[in-house]
């Protein structure tokens, strides 16, 4: 999965806003079902939604993973879920890619950091 300016940090941002948790336990055997597709498909997607600010994602070869998506309101993040092609990713997911997964949303109050390549 890659962020639509092709780092992997989300742009940092100078006020408060929103953050959008996923982490997820793949389902075995399950590689070249279509999932890289779908998940860099649903970035670029959000990528063009109002509100949207950035995405981090990665996964361990365990299968393990966490994504977190950065927005501007809860609305956008309300607009998000209600997207047809992101709620049929959301199935798809919930049917065939994870055994497991949690979503939490968070407001972030700050961000900083250093060393951004």
């Amino acid at each position: 999965m890659t962020t639509p300016n092709a780092s992997p940090f989300a742009h940092l941002l100078d006020g408060p806003c929103y953050a959008v948790i996923f982490s997820s336990q793949r389902s075995a055997g399950h590689d070249d079902d279509g999932y890289a597709e779908a998940a860099d498909r649903m970035v670029e997607l959000a990528a063009a939604q109002p509100g949207f600010l950035g995405v981090e994602s990665a996964r361990g070869a365990d299968g393990f993973g966490i994504t977190v998506s950065y927005w501007a309101s809860e609305e956008a993040i309300a607009a998000w879920r209600r997207h047809a092609e992101h709620a049929a990713a959301r199935e798809q997911g919930r049917s065939r890619w994870y055994t497991a997964f949690e979503l939490r949303v968070a407001r972030v109050e700050r961000a900083y950091g250093s060393g951004r390549p």
